[in-house]
């Protein structure tokens, strides 16, 4: 009988969302379950780590199940450290991220806790998978993603991902039978457009929000947002370096 594979799960909208609750459910069916996962939302942390103080890691129960669930005071890359570095006995066969509330695509994977978290894993050579779905809502339906959840992950750990990247897997808001199918797809060449909501508090401080308008100027039908507007989930292998190897040539002729 062969020996179930390890998983590290972990995600960024912290250890009791409903998104992470439904990832640990069908990691359970394919093997055996670590979760290391932050104790509050560290949603846009990026690849951020804690330097300048203390981390805590406690285990907790959530759920009824076989997976040992730790609860971190750090940021999603911090969990991923502590779980391979001080939790773990071995090294995970794979780690899975998400399920994030909200779209990871284009030029949303750089913001992304849940990406990061992935690519941290990545870089200590463990195959990694961040998921998400393009639904913001806390109450979001994750149901009819685990069959797609289920298959890629088994399909990954068949396969093998290249060594140095992770998947991107982002799933349209839409129901299970809706869903025309997965494509594998490059990232979008999309930005935000920032503004600022200024405000003054009751004390008369002044302070902002954070808006923005997502503006995606890519046509190309490979990529990620046309394959989510189009009812297909999509998959971008991506990867931690990001050296611009076509133009090493050109900038080698600048006159220093």
């Amino acid at each position: 009988m062969s020996k179930k594979p390890l998983i590290l799960v972990t995600n960024d909208d912290g250890i009791s969302a409903p998104g992470i609750r439904s990832l640990i459910k069908v990691m359970n069916t394919i093997g055996d379950v670590v979760v290391v996962a932050p104790n509050s939302p560290q949603s846009a942390m990026g690849h951020a780590i804690t330097v300048n103080s203390t981390l805590e890691c406690n285990l907790i129960k959530i759920d009824n199940g076989p997976q040992k669930e730790y609860s971190c005071s750090g940021t999603p890359a911090d969990c991923i450290k502590l779980g391979i570095n001080e939790i773990l006995k071995r090294k995970p066969d794979i780690c899975v991220s998400g399920i994030n509330h909200g779209s990871n695509s284009s030029i949303n994977v750089i913001y992304s806790g849940t990406m990061s978290a992935a690519l941290e894993a990545s870089i200590e050579g463990i195959p990694a998978i961040g998921f998400s779905l393009l639904d913001y809502r806390w109450e979001a339906n994750f149901d009819s993603l685990t069959k797609y959840i289920e298959r890629i992950t088994k399909t990954a750990l068949k396969e093998g991902i290249p060594k140095g990247n992770a998947l991107n897997v982002n799933f349209p808001k839409l129901k299970e039978k809706e869903i025309k199918g997965i494509k594998i797809c490059r990232q979008a060449k999309a930005y935000w457009i920032e503004k600022f909501d200024k405000r003054t508090n009751p004390q008369g401080k002044e302070y902002y929000w954070l808006t923005g308008e997502f503006i995606n100027e890519d046509n190309g039908i490979n990529t990620d947002e046309w394959a989510l507007n189009n009812g297909y989930i999509s998959i971008v292998p991506v990867k931690f370096d990001m050296t611009d190897h076509n133009n090493i040539k050109r900038l080698n002729n600048w006159k220093f």
